[in-house]
């Protein structure tokens, strides 16, 4: 009976009745629930047919349904499980899955589940292709909400919307149902995420394809006002600075925008996709086929069965990648922007070159001329551009010469004067920063940055650029080539040289007695070039005092002095010397020269008219100058310098002696690292070094480094930590004053953290003039640089991505090392006297 009610009804209505065919009935509500699968009416064509089937019996069908009841639920229930373990595709209103569960298209192309990408421990609910053994999302739905745990559940609420709950009982709502109650939500074969009628699958009330991230899949339409945006970086699918999508403001385009500026275009779409592309002209089968019309442009893979994709990366370029089903691995294809056409790709001064393009997708075609350096080091950003490692002085400038360069933009041509006459022009003018010259284009000069340089250029408007710099920059070649034409010179008479050379010695011996001699590679400088004045001493260290003076060029200059009471002495001053004149940053204090003249040993540094960190950050009245923007540009620019001394240059340096007083700054405010008479230089590969003699000041020296003379990167990281805390509140960390019940900062923000009341750490003059939220975050930050074990301290590039990246998740901090057993020596007292170039040098001894 069970076999022949359901045949029957499968047979005379094989594809059932229409639904207004179905008699009204006062029962019609309380006997339909029968024939409910899991709370949605999914079968009306077999209802039908069975309600029919019933009359045909003889069987009063709505007096009588309790008699029939039993069988019916069976044949529903029997059919009903069958779909649901069948369909892994979809989920009903009354379904969720939870983190670790997917969804998997019909055909197994895509899979939709929960994720975390790259390095990072944040969950997210996104699109990825199946079989492939790279997991690279290419549609996420909460990239600016992700969840920290793995407690995810994505449902249904009771608006038909489908959100996504985590652990803690947040929410998020990844697609609206519009109200609308038979509804189920599927992933399609084409990647499409789709919210669709029960009733009617091809009603779609919500699809991913109309919300785009970063990745443009096949017969995924970009319409006008719809664009892809690119992920922050490749570990966060947070929305980036760079957009693609449609332009119609003189033609139909596709085009890359950067933070709403244009950045590259395709340009005019003319039908043919290779014209589009020039560079897919070499691929003997077209892998996509684009087609563009009526302010929407789509796209298939060629041929229709392989997996293709167009993603805008973190960086901003464009890839075409198709995959290789033999290597299991995508083939990148075509990407643009790949060159120096980009707009002021490389930024000021920066030097574009295509040749130094490389499969990375982040590495960098920019560079910087001899004597600059990037601005940007940590993330890399070209866009910031090149700054001077020494600054121009005007008088006694000189003109490197550039050749075969793109010349840049924005120049002043003077056309009627001489080459002679075009150098002497652009010498004579302090805010000439270069010039050219060409018997047809005559003399053109620059002023101010120059931007998008391009060498080994090929095109139209190349030639030789001279770009002016201090003449120190170009001494050092100058000289090496003179050494070697003399050296030529003399190889046929080496015996004579020898000679010569011994009686030069003894005869410059005899004649200048106790004058200067060379000490490393520096320039040597007699005490009598220098012009000094103890009028104009400003101020004094633990290595001596400091004067401010001029070369005989009329350079102003700050000069170290070792003092005969000083507790340093030669090991001191040539650890100075030797590390410093092998480091070049923007954010490090420049070195010009040394003197040693019997017992006077003398350092010369660039000057800094603005003084100290301390001079501005420890007095009420001149506290108040330094307004939020400058903190955040001193707090970037000291991070910055201390991951090039531990992370990018030469030597791998841990200072030791970092402290407001050793922050010094130039006329526009930017931070300078200075005093390394303390440094030292390590083994990347070793994590710590021992030292029986610890040095530095106190309250800015880590704890294991105080007690036990082990040292780290984690140790400039605690002073960092101990910096960054007193600009944010404006606060001596050491000192005679309190802090609520604590004796030290660092205490007290301990205090305040644990009570919620970091918000009174800030710095009157910033109430109300910076974002508290920015505020607390770099609170946070130096409590997690200061813990007591060196272990538990983030790296610099980490402190560097926590304060720039708003929307990281901190860890919570651990009790900070609060040194309260040490007391400060003699030595410490000169730290008090606020200095110009703030170079003293505290010594502690380990107890």
């Amino acid at each position: 009976m069970f076999m022949m009610l359901e045949i029957s009804a499968r047979t005379i209505f094989p594809h059932g009745t229409p639904h207004h065919t179905i008699p009204s009935h006062p029962q019609d509500s309380d006997c339909r629930k029968y024939f409910t699968c899991l709370g949605e009416f999914r079968e009306p064509s077999l209802i039908i047919g069975v309600k029919q089937i019933a009359m045909f019996g003889k069987i009063s069908f709505w007096r009588n349904c309790m008699l029939v009841d039993l069988l019916i639920l069976s044949v529903l229930a029997t059919r009903c499980l069958s779909d649901l373990t069948a369909r892994t595709d979809i989920i009903f209103q009354n379904q969720s899955i939870s983190d670790g569960q997917t969804l998997v298209s019909m055909g197994k192309e895509f899979v939709l589940g929960f994720f975390s990408p790259g390095a990072s421990s944040n969950r997210y609910v996104g699109i990825w292709h199946n079989d492939v053994s790279e997991r690279r999302a290419v549609w996420v739905a909460n990239r600016n909400n992700p969840f920290q745990d793995t407690f995810g559940i994505l449902k249904f609420d009771n608006n038909s919307n489908l959100i996504v709950l985590d652990g803690r009982g947040n929410s998020f709502t990844v697609a609206y149902g519009r109200g609308v109650q038979d509804v189920e939500a599927a992933i399609l074969d084409n990647g499409n995420f789709v919210l669709r009628s029960i009733r009617n699958q091809a009603k779609i009330i919500w699809q991913s394809f109309d919300f785009p991230t970063d990745t443009w899949l096949p017969e995924m339409n970009i319409i006008l006002g719809s664009k892809l945006t690119s992920w922050k970086s490749y570990d966060d699918p947070a929305v980036g600075d760079y957009s693609f999508g449609l332009d119609v403001t003189n033609a139909l385009q596709l085009i890359i925008l950067w933070k709403g500026n244009n950045y590259w275009t395709f340009g005019p779409w003319n039908a043919t996709l290779k014209s589009l592309i020039p560079e897919l002209k070499y691929i003997p089968v077209t892998p996509v086929s684009f087609q563009c019309g009526n302010l929407t442009c789509t796209y298939t893979s060629n041929p229709s069965d392989t997996m293709a994709k167009i993603v805008l990366d973190p960086n901003g370029s464009l890839n075409i990648a198709q995959f290789s089903p033999g290597t299991e691995s995508w083939t990148l294809l075509w990407r643009q922007p790949a060159s120096c056409e980009v707009s002021n790709l490389c930024g000021g001064f920066g030097i574009c070159n295509n040749n130094m393009l490389t499969n990375d997708p982040m590495s960098s075609l920019c560079r910087c001329p001899k004597g600059f350096a990037q601005q940007d080091i940590i993330t890399g950003n070209t866009w910031k551009g090149c700054t001077r490692q020494i600054q121009l002085q005007c008088n006694g400038d000189r003109f490197m010469n550039m050749s075969s360069m793109r010349l840049p933009d924005s120049r002043v041509k003077l056309s009627t004067m001489g080459e002679n006459k075009c150098q002497l022009e652009c010498m004579t003018n302090c805010s000439c920063t270069a010039y050219t010259y060409s018997v047809l284009d005559g003399c053109s000069l620059w002023y101010g940055n120059l931007t998008n340089m391009q060498d080994g250029y090929n095109g139209s408007g190349v030639g030789t650029l001279y770009l002016r710099v201090a003449a120190s920059e170009l001494e050092s070649s100058n000289s090496s080539g003179h050494k070697l034409l003399w050296m030529a010179g003399v190889l046929p008479s080496v015996g004579f040289l020898i000679f010569c050379l011994i009686l030069f010695i003894w005869i410059r011996r005899s004649k200048n007695k106790g004058k200067g001699k060379q000490d490393g590679h520096h320039s040597v400088m007699t005490s009598d070039a220098i012009k000094l004045w103890e009028e104009n001493m400003l101020g004094e260290g633990g290595f001596g005092p400091v004067y401010k003076g001029h070369l005989p060029d009329g350079r102003e200059i700050a000069v170290k002095r070792l003092a005969a009471n000083s507790g340093q002495g030669l090991p001191e001053f040539k650890n100075e010397v030797l590390l410093i004149a092998r480091l070049q940053h923007t954010n490090l204090v420049r070195l010009l020269g040394c003197c040693i003249e019997e017992e006077e040993m003398l350092l010369v540094y660039e000057y800094m008219p603005n003084k100290s960190l301390d001079f501005f950050l420890f007095e009420k009245s001149r506290r108040a100058l330094l307004d939020w923007e400058m903190r955040m540009n001193i707090i970037e620019g000291v991070a910055q310098g201390l991951i090039y001394l531990h992370k990018h240059s030469r030597l791998r340096i841990i200072h030791r002696d970092l402290k407001a007083s050793n922050i010094l700054l130039d006329t526009d405010m930017n931070p300078k690292i200075s005093d390394f008479g303390m440094a030292r230089i390590f083994d990347p590969k070793g994590t710590q070094a021992n030292t029986k003699r610890v040095v530095g000041t106190y309250g800015y020296m880590a704890p294991e480094y105080a007690m036990a003379g082990n040292f780290s990167t984690k140790s400039d990281v605690f002073s960092y930590g101990v910096l960054l805390l007193e600009i944010i509140s404006g606060m001596k960390n050491a000192g005679s004053r309190r802090h609520g019940n604590s004796v030290s900062l660092l205490g007290y923000a301990w205090e305040l953290w644990n009570e919620g009341r970091c918000h009174e750490l800030i710095d009157k003059p910033l109430h109300g003039r910076c974002p508290e939220n920015v505020a607390l975050r770099c609170i946070h930050v130096s409590l997690l640089c200061v813990q007591e074990q060196a272990a538990d301290r983030p790296s610099m590039t980490e402190v560097i991505s926590m304060i720039t990246n708003g929307s990281a998740i901190l860890p919570d901090p651990k009790q900070p090392g609060f040194l309260s057993m040490l007391v400060p020596n003699e030595t410490d007292i000169a730290e008090e006297t606020c200095s110009l170039n703030g170079l003293s040098v505290t010594i502690l001894d380990g107890r």
